[in-house]
């Protein structure tokens, strides 16, 4: 399966476009893009409309609600696994009821080219995006717990300082693409049964949909317009993250030729294995191995938490399997999702030696009778660890 694309790559607007300017390029590309324009087409043709269509209608359902492009703007496409009502849910997503909701009930296509009064060609020429970079973090619960900073350090590309990224030595030197007339496209007519027209609409082979070409390219660059630089960014990590999610810095990955949208830094979090506890979401989970006299005499025990260690008594005739709860001794929710920290689990096993001297045994044995020494069956003691124990 193709990874997916950026939201705003896919509209083809940068992070900080109004909501109209976000209605406005989902407007052109759903024109561009619908399949009753492309029924004339090969069948590669009708499906990359098709998927393309597809592509623009998610993004754009994202990207018009302000909790979900919040989410998205934060935490990428990992935002759909954060639960709640801001997550990206396309199950029996139907992109025509959407785009119907968008232009009103009666949007279609016209069968001879025009479609829906809104006009056809696309005349915007395409800005390039830079390309995005992944990298990842290690972090440890303690800073998961707390939230901190890390410098992470990338090669990435960046505008020339020679042409300040435009490519060509002077200004002069970036022409209108001859091919195109500027629009960044090429549109071709067809004639189909009946004598019925359609147009096919492409990007401009010369200047890859730029519009411009340049005549004499930088000499530093070779017209690129960039050169890589190692440089090193600082990333805020928000407290309360889990292995696996993936932080979006905009605009912090690739540069992009001629002014164009940088691309975008993708942290992916992974989160090392701590020594004494284990995680479940925001809840800790910690075993103690107990000597059996301390379980029969009580006694008091140290728990190893992230801001230190917790002393927690236990009485005398502690059951194995018994399951103690620190409330808010866990990690704290993602910033916004969620609300105070979870909890710190602590199961007690009570450890039985393997052998016994014989003075022990003498000792042990001694007590064998003794009533104390003898399980009460009236009472419910391992209520506790049967409604616990599922949690470890």
């Amino acid at each position: 399966m193709a990874e997916k694309r950026d939201y705003y790559e896919v509209l083809g607007v940068t992070k900080t476009a109004s909501a109209d300017e976000i209605k406005s390029a989902y407007r052109k590309l759903a024109l561009k893009w619908h399949p009753d324009r492309w029924v004339n087409g090969t069948d590669a043709e009708k499906k990359n409309a098709e998927e393309k269509f597809k592509e623009a209608a998610e993004a754009y359902s994202v990207l018009s609600d302000p909790d979900k492009k919040a989410r998205y703007d934060q935490f990428g496409f990992a935002g759909d696994q954060m639960g709640g009502a801001g997550g990206f849910d396309f199950n029996g997503f139907d992109p025509m009821d959407f785009l119907r909701n968008v232009f009103g009930g009666n949007f279609g296509f016209g069968g001879s080219g025009g479609f829906g009064g809104f006009g056809g060609y696309d005349d915007g020429q395409r800005q390039m995006r830079g390309r995005d970079i992944r990298t990842s973090v290690k972090l440890t619960l303690e800073e998961i717990a707390k939230g901190c900073e890390k410098t992470v350090t990338l090669e990435r590309l960046r505008p020339c300082p020679e042409c300040q990224g435009k490519g060509a030595k002077n200004a002069s030197d970036i022409k209108v693409c001859p091919t195109c007339q500027g629009r960044g496209q090429v549109r071709q007519a067809t004639s189909g049964i009946f004598g019925m027209q359609s147009y096919t609409i492409s990007t401009c082979p010369k200047c890859g949909g730029e519009g411009k070409i340049v005549t004499n390219p930088c000499h530093r660059c070779n017209g690129t317009g960039l050169e890589r630089k190692r440089e090193n960014v600082t990333v805020k990590i928000p407290a309360g993250v889990e292995e696996g999610m993936q932080l979006t810095m905009r605009g912090e990955g690739h540069g992009a030729p001629r002014g164009g949208q940088n691309g975008d830094l993708l942290i992916v979090i992974h989160e090392e294995a701590h020594p004494n506890l284990r995680r479940d979401g925001n809840h800790l989970f910690y075993t103690h191995i107990l000597p059996v006299t301390d379980a029969l005499l009580g006694c008091e025990i140290s728990v190893p938490c992230l801001d230190g260690s917790y002393k927690v008594k236990l009485d005398p005739g502690t059951q194995s399997g018994t399951v103690i709860k620190l409330r808010g001794k866990g990690l704290p929710a993602v910033q916004g999702y969620g609300r105070g920290n979870g909890d710190l689990y602590v199961k007690i096993l009570v450890w039985m030696p393997h052998k016994l001297s014989k003075s022990e045994k003498e000792a042990i044995e001694k007590l064998r009778g003794s009533a104390s020494f003898k399980p009460d069956l009236t009472r419910d003691d391992k209520t506790i660890f049967e409604k616990e124990q599922n949690i470890f």
